[in-house]
């Protein structure tokens, strides 16, 4: 292991904005407490909830860093005086609440995982955000079984690429919307049995003759604002809406008369501001459930683009293009 030095590149916001507020800077390299990790960082994921910090529109938690990135894939350079199951030099990829756009990056031991066998840096550095919000969203909120059938809004995006294969490895069905033929194709391509394109389909009507009119067990949907009230027209009875993001807004008008009819359930959660403890949870479940089938190849993730580091600013600009199928990493 190289020698830790005492500041090197990091990502700072300057200013809520667009993606040109996003400079490199030097910052000094930060010491793990008792329960933690520094890694050295190979690379970071880029996520949506990183656009709406560099925006102004999602402040880190408490006492996270203010540097973006809310996963990295790296090699362990140090250790906190408690961490028993990891040692320096193990190679690494984790889910933080911030301070992923750097070279070092402090990390909770219990929310790091191995790198699965076969996988490259930038592959592992595109898992653990989507994973963890699927698995915790789609299998332990949602409860979706072998069987079932789940919609999943952006099939193309980070998350939706993710859910398609994780629901078909688990013996379930995907059906999921995107906005171009493309995108459509890649989904299906991916596991979807059908891939509706939004753009020219009304998602509720494909959801429904896919179904033979029965609706589906459970909707994973990212848009909020009125295709809540859609998704509930997609639902079979004693279906689930699980909300993980709200791009067309948080606030809804509903009625309650196929909830009621139906007997649904409208749940959420949000992920960066939860503990420590309750994501090592999801982390242990993961690697019981879902590591073995990234080793085997069952799973991969999808990586559409990777940018240096220092380029992060450009890295944002084409995640919100819409282009994407799949992760944009950052490589340091």
């Amino acid at each position: 292991m190289a020698e830790i030095p005492q500041d090197d590149v990091a990502i700072e916001i300057t200013t809520h904005g667009g993606p040109e507020v996003l400079r490199p800077v030097r910052r000094p390299v930060p010491q793990p407490g008792p329960n933690e990790l520094l890694v050295r960082v190979a690379a970071a994921g880029v996520n949506r909830p990183d656009l709406m910090q560099r925006a102004g529109q999602y402040p880190p938690p408490p006492g996270a860093s203010d540097i973006p990135g809310l996963e990295v894939a790296g090699t362990v350079a140090a250790i906190g005086a408690e961490v028993r199951d990891v040692r320096v030099g193990d190679e690494v990829c984790a889910l933080v609440a911030g301070g992923g756009y750097a070279r070092w990056c402090i990390v909770p031991a219990p929310q790091a995982l191995p790198i699965p066998r076969g996988l490259s840096m930038i592959e592992a550095a595109a898992l653990p955000e989507t994973f963890f919000t699927v698995w915790r969203n789609v299998f332990d909120i949602g409860g979706l079984r072998a069987g079932e059938t789940a919609l999943v809004h952006g099939g193309a995006s980070g998350i939706g690429t993710t859910a398609i294969q994780m629901i078909a490895a688990m013996g379930a069905t995907a059906i999921v919307t995107a906005g171009t033929v493309a995108k459509c194709a890649a989904c299906r391509t991916l596991g979807a049995a059908h891939a509706i394109n939004y753009a020219t389909t009304d998602f509720v009507e494909a959801t429904l003759a896919a179904t033979d009119k029965r609706g589906v067990d459970l909707v994973l949907d990212m848009v909020g604002g009125d295709y809540v009230s859609r998704n509930l027209q997609a639902l079979a009875e004693f279906g689930r809406h699980v909300s993980i993001a709200t791009q067309h807004g948080h606030k809804i008008e509903i009625s309650l008369v196929p909830v009621m009819r139906k007997r649904l359930t409208l749940t959420g959660s949000v992920l960066r501001a939860r503990s420590v403890a309750e994501k090592g949870a999801i982390a242990a479940q993961l690697r019981e459930k879902i590591w073995p089938l990234l080793e085997t190849g069952r799973i991969k993730p999808q990586i559409w683009k990777s940018f240096p580091l220092e380029e992060a600013a450009a890295a944002h600009a084409a995640l919100e293009g819409g282009e994407h199928v799949g992760k944009v990493v950052l490589a340091t």
